[in-house]
């Protein structure tokens, strides 16, 4: 469920969108009231310029399920944090798009819900 980008046997880094893939796993849910576990909550992506993205299902079938996408990218230069979130993202978007293959699995070229 774990492991770098070469995967189980090593190999090279896979390159998406512009960025690198540093490692990636799936991830449970661990509820801090009562330890309950809930596995297979998403995936999580990590890149090596510290940018990370998780991909998660919300809703309770399969049909009409919303697919949610979550982007970081930590901007260190101070003229880099005056960009838009989308100037900002774009390399992380263009790598997640890239990666999941969404617009060929959902039909859809762009989210219908920004937040």
């Amino acid at each position: 469920k774990e492991g770098g980008a070469g995967g189980a046997g090593g190999g090279d880094a896979l390159a998406v969108g512009g960025l690198t893939l540093d490692r990636a796993d799936e991830f449970a849910y661990v509820d801090p009231t009562n330890g309950d576990v809930t596995e297979q909550q998403g995936l999580r992506f990590w890149f090596t310029d510290g940018s990370r993205l998780v991909f998660r299902l919300s809703g309770t079938g399969s049909v009409g399920a919303t697919i949610r996408m979550y982007l970081e990218r930590l901007e260190t230069d101070v003229a880099g944090q005056t960009l838009s979130n989308a100037e900002a993202l774009a390399t992380t978007v263009a790598a997640a798009l890239e990666l999941s293959n969404m617009e060929a699995l959902t039909g859809r070229a762009e989210p219908s819900v920004i937040t």
